[in-house]
């Protein structure tokens, strides 16, 4: 007995040649919902002087949050670029080298799926650090910022390849098991919905319950630590529910891909929450 998968067809609406899918909308959804609550964020920042030239050429002194509502809005632009270019070539380069070595025009096609969460992250990390250096900003208070709304966009990504029918899981004889279009006709976990509530839903949950507590706040990369820590937790156990990649198989000790790519990213969490504790806090936040 396995439980029906819901067909939905994966362009939600479609004009002519112009499509727009649910693996797209996703995005976008996730993005500008990440950004709308950084924009709130902003109101529980320590404050910092700034001068400000007025029309009449006057320069006075104001106090503004270390990262404005402004800054915020310019980084989403930003936060894209870093999302898409770093996903595709994540994917590209951890999970098919091979195959886009010899079809390099393959790797425009970003609308045909094939995007790594960790390439994305690598992507975002550097466009925050670039972004922050030419901006004055604290990277460690807008990395905090960016790990409280991340999963926001892991929530709905993972929708997305729940209805595109792809990433399913290990053969499974729960009730709740589900035979997908592309897995054969054996009953399977819904390893999406897994992964969209530990890495989304739960961790949402733990950053925004952190985030409430100025204690927390006042160690600038404590709660980014925490959302590196808490993701490669999240995945890892997801991952052993999540049939792995034909291509690539078990890997070292029966590991995926995905569980080892987890292992540098938790140590690096580590590193941050030790250094947060250990430097002093700032005082305002």
């Amino acid at each position: 007995m396995a439980l029906a998968f819901p067909a939905i067809d994966p362009i939600v609406v479609q004009i002519g040649p112009f499509a727009i899918r649910w693996y797209a909308l996703a995005y976008i959804t996730g993005l500008i919902l990440g950004w709308r609550y950084m924009l709130r964020m902003t109101k529980d920042l320590p404050l910092r002087e700034v001068q400000v030239t007025d029309e009449n050429g006057k320069v006075e002194t104001v106090k503004e949050p270390v990262v404005t509502r402004f800054a915020v809005d310019d980084f989403l632009v930003w936060a894209t670029f870093g999302v898409v270019l770093g996903g595709r070539l994540g994917y590209v380069l951890f999970y098919k080298p091979g195959y886009y070595l010899e079809n390099p025009l393959n790797i425009l096609t970003v609308w045909q799926g094939g995007m790594s969460f960790h390439g994305g992250l690598l992507g975002v990390c550097i466009a925050t650090i670039l972004f922050c250096r030419k901006r004055d900003i604290p990277l460690f208070t807008f990395a905090d910022m960016l790990g409280c709304a991340a999963p926001i966009g892991l929530f709905f990504g993972r929708i997305a390849n729940f209805i595109n029918g792809e990433l399913f899981g290990r053969a499974a004889d729960v009730p709740w098991a589900m035979v997908f279009p592309h897995g054969g006709d054996i009953p399977r976990h819904p390893s999406q919905l897994y992964e969209a509530g530990l890495e989304g839903l739960v961790l949402f949950i733990v950053m925004a319950a952190l985030w409430r507590c100025p204690h927390f706040r006042a160690r600038p990369g404590f709660l980014a630590g925490v959302f590196f820590i808490g993701y490669g937790l999240a995945r890892i156990t997801a991952e052993f529910f999540r049939e792995p990649d034909a291509y690539l198989g078990f890997l070292y000790y029966g590991a995926t891909m995905g569980q080892l790519l987890c292992l540098p990213m938790i140590a690096f969490g580590v590193w941050l929450v030790w250094r947060a504790r250990r430097a002093a806090p700032v005082t305002g936040a």
